[in-house]
Formats: structure tokens, sequence, C-alpha cells
């Protein structure tokens, strides 16, 4: 039987989000975010579900490291809320936030575990949406001053830098469609965001430049595959046009120094003004792209809305859909990967994220036997080994999710986790699924079997 060894420095990892796990969403001074404004509200999240708890990770860090160190990964990464650290989003910051994150670093060290630190997923201060949020251009400076804050207290320890997480969905799920904190829907204010995101982004990375820390930097894109469902020239041009906006819209900048024009020419008016240079500091050379990675999607012209198509799910044959209503395809990952190695110089990635929602109920004896799980990362993992050896620049993977936790939107009904959580029980008990032992195994061997 052949397995497949993966270069000896590879990095294994597992990822978390701060909203998502921390819970203590107003203590020790910390500020309200956009996502505690919008999970408080009436009908936003399934089955009225919060955050406030969430994994209580924020009063159980040293067990979660302990997890973590059990599971064998080289590399962890996690993010910092915003508002946690800068309550009113500028001005006074807040020391009980940054010591949280400090003894997390130290002790993630301690373990032998590289930090890798998102600084922007999705838990914007609330008080600077009040000042206008992403469209407001103040946001750029906004966030530069907020990393510079948490550089100078964590940037001599941390490995690996990332300055957004999915930039897209804060743009289109958050401002453009409203299903998303700060529950905003309009294109116009979704295109700014997308442009002070990058804005930021590119000012931060020049901020790192000039501070000569030694870590990397980088950014963590959701990307997808967008295949036309027929040669016909109407539904080749719609995949253009999602792949432009999902894709396209954030790659293009950071590697081309350019925006893609028939997708600022399909938006006319509505396309966002801006000063030619800000291109410049948003093309400044960084050290990693980050892909998350989840779904690929079939696209066919259609008469109707504002892009002109339709999509569907793409699935490889024998795998089907998932509870969060992605289809199953590994071997987009493998093409994905390629395209990026082809189109846009072949940059050293990370997968920064990719896994499975399931139901994870326990059996008789308290255990959480997720071969799905397993099967999917098996063939995730099978398909990222195809790209490296394809000669993609493919550094390491990070698993989503190390826990089960606030699924955004869908509460609590959706289970990512290696290690489950028990959301009715104060403590939020944590039991490693069946999983978690498969990819320590794995980690061990540094090697996937067919």
């Amino acid at each position: 039987m052949t397995t497949y060894e993966f270069p000896q420095d590879f990095i294994w990892g597992a990822s978390t989000a701060a909203f998502q796990i921390e819970g203590a969403w107003d203590e020790d001074g910390k500020g309200e975010s956009i996502w505690d404004r919008f999970n408080h509200q009436p009908y936003r999240i399934l089955n009225g579900a919060t955050a406030d708890i969430a994994c209580d990770h924020y009063h159980h860090m040293p067990d979660d490291v302990a997890l973590l160190q059990a599971l064998g990964v080289n590399s962890y990464r996690f993010s910092i809320s915003w508002p946690r650290i800068l309550p009113l989003g500028t001005g006074a910051v807040e020391p009980r936030g940054l010591d949280f994150y400090d003894r997390l670093v130290d002790r993630l060290l301690a373990a032998d575990i590289l930090p890798m630190v998102t600084l922007n997923h999705w838990d914007f201060p609330q008080a600077l949406q009040e000042r206008g949020g992403w469209p407001n251009r103040d946001s750029a400076g906004w966030f530069t001053d907020y990393a510079a804050t948490v550089f100078e207290r964590l940037a001599d320890r941390v490995a690996y830098w990332a300055t957004h997480n999915e930039p897209f969905v804060v743009a289109f799920s958050g401002y453009g469609q409203g299903g998303f904190a700060p529950g905003v829907a309009s294109m116009p204010q979704a295109l700014k965001a997308v442009h002070h995101q990058l804005l930021a982004h590119g000012r931060t990375v020049e901020l790192f430049r000039q501070s000569g820390y030694a870590g990397q930097i980088g950014i963590a894109l959701n990307l997808a595959p967008f295949l036309p469902k027929t040669e016909r020239a109407e539904d080749i041009a719609a995949a253009k046009r999602m792949e432009m906006l999902m894709n396209g819209i954030f790659l293009d900048p950071v590697f081309k120094g350019a925006y893609p024009q028939g997708l600022v020419t399909w938006m006319g008016e509505m396309w966002p003004d801006y000063p030619t240079e800000d291109l410049t500091t948003i093309s400044q050379p960084i050290d990693f792209l980050g892909i998350n990675f989840y779904f690929a999607q079939i696209v066919s012209f259609a008469a109707h809305g504002l892009l002109k198509l339709n999509s569907e799910q793409y699935v490889d044959p024998g795998w089907g859909i998932t509870d969060k209503g992605w289809g199953v395809c590994p071997s987009q990952l493998t093409a994905l990967l390629n395209h990026l190695k082809q189109d846009y110089g072949n940059p050293p990635m990370f997968i920064t994220e990719n896994g499975i929602c399931l139901g994870d109920t326990k059996d008789e004896h308290g255990l959480i036997d997720d071969q799905v799980r397993i099967n999917y990362l098996r063939a995730h993992f099978q398909a990222a080994y195809r790209a490296l050896a394809q000669g993609a620049n493919l550094r390491g993977y990070y698993v989503w999710s190390l826990m089960d936790n606030f699924e955004w939107s869908d509460g609590y009904n959706q289970r990512f986790g290696l290690v489950h959580v028990d959301f009715d029980d104060p403590k939020r008990k944590r039991t490693p699924k069946a999983s978690f032992d498969w990819y320590r195994d794995l980690i061990e061997n540094n090697a996937v079997s067919p």
C-alpha cells in the first residue's frame, strides 16, 4: 500500500476563531463587537443561540493548549478579538485582554507549538461600526493602529500573522447580503468594505516590515474553483464573473496590483473611487497565502440578478453534500492549488482552514466515531499531496476546527471539531473524537495512506 509522505518541514495544525470559542463576551473590560450586537438581536441566529459562553475558551485556555499538545500539531491558528484589546476599537488599551493572548502564546511555545495569529476574524468593534465600519476609509487606519498594539506585545514570539480571515465574507455576507454581522444589505457598501480591508492589509504589512519583526505575514482567503456548466460562451463568462467576485477581487490586488477589470466594468457606478496609490500599498509582498477551502461550484448563465448567473455545488463522484450544504470535492483542492501556482506565481501557501460539519453524536460508550470526517480529511490531504507533487508551494495544513464551536448564524447546530464540546455542560466538557486520534497518528507519521 502506497503512503504519501509529506516534506519533513511540513506544518500540521488546527484552527479556531476568537468569537466562536472564547465566550466571556463582556468580561475583563472587553468591548462589544458587531457579532456580539448581531447575535443578541432576534431572528439572527438559529435557535436564538449566542456566543456569550461558546466553548468558554477564555477560562479553559490551558486545557485547550494541552489538547493541542496531545494532538501533536506543529502550529495552532487562532484569532485575536479586536474589542478585547481595544474596547472602543481605538484609544485606551485593555491590558487584561493583551495579557490573555500573551499567556496563550507563551503556553503554545512551551508546548513546542508555533502560533499563527489572525488579526481580523470578523469580530469588528461595534463602536467603530457606529462610525461607519469597514465602508469608512478610516477603518484602514483603525485596523493598522490595532495591529501595531498587538505586534508590540506579541510579535517577538509569533511565527505567522494573517491580517484578515475571509474578507469576502465580511464584505458580502456582512455588508452585501446582511445575513452576517453587521447585517447591512448594500452592494456599494460591500465593495467599499472589500477595498478598505485590503488597504488595511497593505498598511499592516508595511508596518510589519518597517518594524523589522522576524515572523511572516500574509492573508487568509476563502477560495473556490468555479466551473462553467457547459462550454457555451455565456456559461463560461458567468463562471468567470463568479471567480472574479470571490477570488480575483482579493488575489489580483494583492498579487498583481490591480482589480479584475472585467469585474470593475460589470459593477459600473457601484465600484468605489480610491486613490491609485492604494493598489501599491495593497500589493506589498507577503510571505504566504492562507487558503480556506470547502467547496467548488458549477456556474451557468441566468437572466436575473446582479451577476446574471446560477450556481450549484460541485460534487466529486462517490461523495455528497455536507450538513452545511457544501459539495465534497477533494479533486478541486488540487485544481485550486495548481491554479494559484500557475496564475499567481506559486506563493508559499498554507491551507488555513478545511474540515466538515457532522452531527457527531456519542455512542453508548460516550465515544464519537466520526469516520466520515476521517474519510473527508484523508481525501483532502491526498489532494494536497498531489498538488505538492505537481509543484505547488504548499507549506502546511490547518484543520478546521480544533473543537466544536459557535458556527455563526447556524449557532451550535453544526459541529466541525476534532474535539466534541458539550454545550449543555456548564464546564463545556471536551471529548476528543476518533478523528482526533487519527489526525494525531497522521501527524506523528507525517504521511497519509490511501
